[in-house]
C-alpha cells in the first residue's frame, strides 16, 4: 500500500513542507510551500538588541503548507527542525515571548557560570555533548532570574513547541533532546544532577518521547486552518533535522561516515554506544541521539553559513553574485591558495565575512584572497580541510573505520565541494540525495503506520533503491591538508 506523508522542515535560513508518496518500493518527494527563516532583532527595556526567531510566521507558513497538503489526502505529518533554542510556556499554555535565536549574543559569558556549578569535564561524562556556547544548558544559565523564565512551567524545543499548537500535546523528542546538555547519554533521560546543579526545575522539561510516536490528532483550530480532516494525525520523527537526515542516508553496511551539510555542517559516524572518554571531550565531540537509539557521533563544523555571509554581504554592499557562476569561477582558482580555521569563533555572528576571511589569512601568515571567486575557493578549501580532520579524529575515537563518505543535503548539488572533500580526505564521497532530511522524516512516519517495515538498514535501501547518488573519487594528486 502507498500513502502519503507531510514533512515540515525547518531549516536556519528557510523552511519547506514537502509530500511524500511512500510504499514498499516507492519513495516520492514533491515540494508543496518553500518559505524563508529571517531571524527577527528586537530591543529590549534595557535598550539591547536581541536575535530571535518569527516562530508564529513558521507556524503560519506550515499550516499554510499543510493547506496544500490537504488537497492530497495525508496519514501524518512530521516536524523536524535545528536544534537546542526553545519556547517558554506560562501556566496557561501560552507562549512567553518569541524565541531567542542561538547566534544572539546573550550567552556571552553563560558558559563560564555553568562550568562554575558543574565542571565542563562532569558534563561531557553525563551529556556527551561538545562545547558550544549556545547550546540550551547555557541559554537557560543566561536567562536565570529574567522574569520570562520565572513565568514559564514548561520548555519546549522548536519542532515540539510547533508539534504543539498543531495538537495540543506536550513532550520532548529525544533525539532533539539530546543536543540540550540536559540528557544523560547513557540512560537516555533527563539529568538530575545537571538541572540540580544549574538550579532549573524539572518540571521545567516535558516529558520524553521517541520517533515514531503517534502524538494525535490535529486540533480542530489546525483542522479549520489546513482543511485537513480527522484521520490525519502527528507522528514524531527525529525532531533534530540532522538525527532525520542520518536515516535518509542511502548507506549500505557499516563501513560509512556522513556530512550532513548545510548552514551548519555535522560530520561523522553511526554508533551503537556513546564515546564519553576524555580524549573525545578534548576534540570536541558529541553523542547526540539517532533514531532507533542510534547514536549520532559528530563533530559540528562551521558549514555553509559562512558562505551564505559572505553572499550576503556582496549582496548589500550593492555587489549581488550569481551563485552558480561563483562557483564555477571558483573551481578555475589555482589550488594551494589560503586555508582558515572555518571552525573559529569570529564566523559565528552575522556580518561582513569577507572581512574576516581576508583578517584570518593575515593572521596566520597567508594572503587574502584576492575577489570574491578566490574568498569561495578560501571557504570551500577550508570547509574541506575541517571535514577531513573531523572524520580523522571520528575514526580514531571512535574505532568505527569507513571507505567512503556519504554527503547529504543542499551542498550534495555542489560538484566543487565534493570534490574537494574527496580530494582532502583521500575517500570517495557518494553525493545525495539532496533531501536527506525529509526522507527520513517521512520514512519514520511511514514505518510508524505499517507502510513499511524494518529497520533502519531497510530503509536506507528504500532511499538507495529510489534516488541517484553521485560519486566523486579522489584526484591521484592530492593536497595534503
Amino acid at each position: 500500500m502507498t500513502r502519503q506523508f507531510a514533512a515540515a522542515d525547518l531549516g536556519a535560513s528557510s523552511g519547506r513542507v514537502m509530500l511524500a508518496q511512500v510504499g514498499p518500493d516507492r519513495l516520492d518527494l514533491r515540494e508543496l510551500h518553500r518559505f524563508d527563516n529571517r531571524p527577527v532583532r528586537l530591543r529590549d527595556g534595557l535598550h539591547r538588541d536581541h536575535l530571535h526567531w518569527d516562530v508564529l510566521r513558521l507556524y503560519q507558513d506550515i499550516l499554510d503548507g499543510l493547506r496544500l497538503a490537504a488537497r492530497e489526502g495525508i496519514t501524518s505529518v512530521g516536524v523536524d527542525s535545528w536544534a537546542v533554542d526553545y519556547g517558554l510556556l506560562d501556566a496557561t499554555g501560552a507562549l512567553l515571548g518569541n524565541p531567542y535565536h542561538y547566534r544572539d549574543a546573550r550567552t556571552d559569558g553563560a558558559p563560564d557560570k555553568v562550568h562554575a556549578l558543574i565542571p565542563f569535564g562532569r558534563l561531557y561524562e553525563i551529556t556527551g555533548l561538545q562545547f558550544l556556547p549556545f547550546n540550551t544548558v547555557y541559554q537557560l544559565a543566561a536567562a536565570a532570574g529574567t522574569p520570562t523564565l520565572d513565568a514559564a512551567r514548561t520548555l519546549l524545543l522548536i519542532p515540539d513547541l510547533l508539534a504543539y499548537w498543531l495538537t495540543g500535546t506536550v513532550g520532548a523528542e529525544v533525539t532533539n533532546a539530546s543536543t540540550t546538555g540536559l540528557l544523560d547519554a547513557r540512560t537516555g533521560e533527563w539529568s538530575a544532577e545537571i538541572l540540580g546543579a544549574v538550579g532549573i526545575p524539572e518540571g521545567l522539561l516535558p516529558p520524553l518521547r521517541r520517533p515514531g510516536d503517534v502524538l494525535g490528532p490535529l486540533t480542530s483550530a489546525a483542522r479549520t486552518e489546513t482543511g485537513l480532516d480527522t484521520g490525519t494525525v502527528v507522528t514524531a520523527v527525529g525532531s533534530h533535522d540532522t538525527a532525520s537526515a542520518v536515516v535518509g542516508v542511502p548507506a549500505e553496511g557499516d563501513g560509512w561516515a556522513y556530512i550532513c551539510s548545510g548552514t551548519w555542517s555535522l560530520v561523522g559516524v553511526e554508533l551503537e554506544r556513546p564515546v564519553l572518554t576524555e580524549d573525545s571531550r578534548a576534540a570536541n565531540f558529541t553523542n547526540e541521539g539517532g533514531v532507533d537509539g542510534r547514536v549520532r557521533y559528530l563533530r559540528n563544523v562551521m558549514g555553509l553559513w559562512v558562505l551564505q555571509e559572505a553572499m550576503a554581504t556582496w549582496r548589500r554592499a550593492g555587489e549581488p553574485h550569481d551563485l552558480r557562476a561563483l562557483l564555477a569561477a571558483a573551481a578555475d582558482v589555482p589550488a594551494g591558495g589560503p586555508v582558515v580555521d572555518i571552525d573559529d569563533p569570529a564566523f559565528l555572528p552575522p556580518g561582513d565575512m569577507p572581512a574576516r576571511l581576508a583578517e584570518a589569512c593575515r593572521r596566520t601568515g597567508q594572503p587574502p584572497p584576492d575577489g570574491a571567486a578566490a574568498t569561495v575557493r578560501c571557504i570551500l578549501d577550508s570547509l574541506a580541510a575541517a571535514y577531513a580532520r573531523a572524520l580523522r579524529d571520528a575514526a580514531r575515537l571512535s574505532g568505527r573505520q569507513f571507505d567512503r563518505v556519504h554527503l547529504v543535503g543542499g551542498p550534495a548539488r555542489n560538484e566543487l565541494l565534493c570534490q574537494l572533500t574527496a580530494d582532502a580526505i583521500g575517500l570517495p564521497v557518494l553525493a545525495g540525495p539532496v533531501e536527506a532530511t525529509t526522507l527520513g522524516n517521512v520514512l519514520v512516519q511511514a514505518r510508524a503506520h505499517g507502510t513499511v517495515t524494518g529497520d533502519l538498514d531497510s530503509l536506507r535501501a528504500l532511499t538507495r533503491a529510489t534516488h541517484d547518488l553521485r560519486r566523486h573519487d579522489p584526484t591521484p594528486v592530492r593536497r595534503e591538508w
